[in-house]
């Protein structure tokens, strides 16, 4: 058993190169990543070789599956992302959203999220 304090965890602001807008992480373990968005903030285009699972843990977000329609996110939804699949989540335009993202192994990151994709 290991047992990590809180106060080990350090946010950091997230790299401009992969996220639009402000975006904190905060490791929590291997593999586990808490994630907080302001409002209108988003990840870039990306996927994950083994996939990924999002925990949303407050607020309120958007995600999106390349040719599909983004979809709205709160409190207590998950989602499950298969291995490859290209993909995008952040904040709602008026909230803040924080997730936990759990994953193995490398993001694959791709081109930022445009204003239009992101819609109003």
């Amino acid at each position: 058993m290991k047992h990590i304090p809180s106060h080990a965890f350090t946010a950091r602001a997230a790299p401009g190169d992969f996220f639009t807008g402000e975006v904190w992480m905060e490791p929590q373990a291997p593999d586990i990543v808490r994630v907080t968005f302001t409002p209108g903030a988003r990840t870039a285009w990306h996927t994950h070789p083994q996939g990924q699972t999002l925990l949303i843990l407050a607020g309120r977000g958007r995600v999106q599956q390349r040719g599909a329609a983004a979809f709205d996110v709160t409190a207590g939804d998950v989602v499950q992302i298969d291995p490859g699949e290209e993909h995008w989540h952040g904040a709602a335009p008026d909230a803040l959203m924080t997730h936990l993202a759990i994953q193995a192994g490398e993001t694959v990151w791709l081109r930022h999220v445009t204003d239009e994709e992101y819609g109003p």
